[in-house]
Parts: structure tokens; sequence; C-alpha cells
């Protein structure tokens, strides 16, 4: 009985693997301020950004730097690959999933040339932030190396 009233946790999963860094040390205030969200960022080591969750993928850029996908709980998550990398209008990105569909969790969303965004003057930190986190009441979050599809944090 009194587990009706215990808070289900959701968990995001790492949508690439890396090295995963605080918010607070990403180079843009935006993130690090956490305006746009709380959450936390990776340091990418492959190419391929997966789903986080099974969820609808709610926003995938024009410019392919970073896509925004919805639980079925709720919970909002927004991956941005790289910090101003608006800037190079899809130059590095391909896309690998279309905007509106249902996916389940490690299906490939975006294909990033690390390399070339890298040569091309730009920081691949990838900060992972739950937008509408006003909503929960707390965010535990990991640490350390991360392979793809691990949990990475627990939105409750």
């Amino acid at each position: 009985m009194f587990g009706l009233f215990k808070a289900k946790s959701i968990e995001v999963l790492a949508p690439v693997s890396g090295k995963v860094i605080p918010l607070e040390e990403v180079n843009d205030a935006v993130f690090s301020q956490k305006m746009v969200g709380d959450g936390i960022a990776i340091i990418p080591s492959q190419e391929t950004f997966v789903a986080p969750f099974d969820g609808k993928l709610t926003k995938l850029f024009p410019t392919l730097h970073a896509y925004s996908l919805q639980h079925s709980s709720g919970v909002e998550v927004i991956i941005h690959i790289g910090i101003d990398t608006v800037e190079l209008a899809g130059d590095g990105f391909e896309a690998l999933a279309t905007e509106g569909t249902m996916l389940k969790a490690g299906d490939p969303i975006i294909k990033a040339d690390l390399k070339k965004i890298q040569a091309l003057g730009k920081e691949i930190v990838t900060p992972i932030v739950i937008s509408n986190m006003a909503k929960y009441t707390k965010l535990i979050k990991k640490d350390g190396s991360i392979e793809t599809s691990q949990t990475l944090m627990e939105v409750k």
C-alpha cells in the first residue's frame, strides 16, 4: 500500500560514450548556470548520439547540433552537441532519425564528425539537460566515464 506513494524515477541513459563532467564546468553560461535546465555534460568519445530513453523525438534542430525527446512520463531532455555548434549550420552533422518519430532507448539520432567540429574551432562537450526540471523533485547524476546506454541520470 505504501508503494503507491513512492515516486517513480525515470532513467536517462547516456546518449554517447565519453567522460562525464558537471554541467557547471561547461564553457557556456546558458548551460553552466542552468538557464535551460539541470543536467550533466559528456565529452564524447564516439560519433553516434542516441535516444536516452523511449520517447518522442520532439525537436531535431535544422542545424543538427541539438535534439530533444519527451518521455511518456513528461520528462523532457535536450542533448546539445558541442558549444556554439549552431554556427556550423549543419557542417559535420548527419541526421539518422526524423523529428516527430517515436524512438526506443539506444536508437541512433545524429552522427557528428567530432574531429571536423573541433577542426572548425568548436568544443565538443555535450550538455544533457532536463528542460522541465521544475516539475520534478530530484536529479541523481553519475560521474566518471560512461558508455552509451548506461544510466547517466535519474529524475524523480
